[in-house]
């Protein structure tokens, strides 16, 4: 069975409220989606007031809150990676757009291929995906699925700068 959340479950601890990306999980329809969308404007927001390092460290920090919050949040829904914890798919999403040109173009080319190795899962995302558990093992999938996205974005930065 996997439960539906709602607000109240949400906003009933601060765990929850960080994995499922202070709401943005809550969407009735695809909330993976919901949740990377709901990292563009964070990005765009608090980016200006940091260097590259340290939005990098931001993300590192981020990445271990969310260890611990999809984790506690897993295990009090007895889903261990609930498809409402999109706290993994901001903060993976946040690397990529680290890396990528500041340009709308680049971001929505990042956006897409983020979603679709962050679905389809190929390998290893999928065998690490299946292998690791807790609060890791939600984190850790997404962030290879955002190491994807950015391999595929570079060899397209690389053919655009060839031609």
């Amino acid at each position: 069975m996997n439960p539906r959340p709602d607000f109240a479950f949400v906003a009933g601890h601060p765990a929850h409220f960080v994995a499922f990306g202070f709401g943005a999980g809550l969407a009735p329809i695809a909330p993976g989606t919901a949740g990377t969308l709901a990292a563009l404007p964070a990005y765009w927001l608090m980016k200006p007031h940091y260097s590259d390092l340290e939005f990098f460290a931001l993300i590192v920090a981020c990445f271990v809150l969310g260890v611990w919050a999809c984790g506690r949040t897993g295990r009090a829904l007895g889903v261990a990676d609930h498809g409402g914890m999109v706290w993994d798919e901001i903060v993976a999403f946040w690397l990529v757009l680290l890396v990528v040109p500041d340009e709308l173009t680049w971001q929505a080319a990042a956006f897409v291929l983020f979603r679709v190795f962050d679905i389809a899962k190929p390998q290893p995302i999928r065998y690490f995906d299946a292998s690791l558990t807790g609060g890791f093992g939600v984190m850790f999938d997404d962030v290879l699925a955002a190491f994807y996205a950015l391999l595929v974005l570079a060899f397209a930065k690389f053919i655009i700068a060839g031609a």
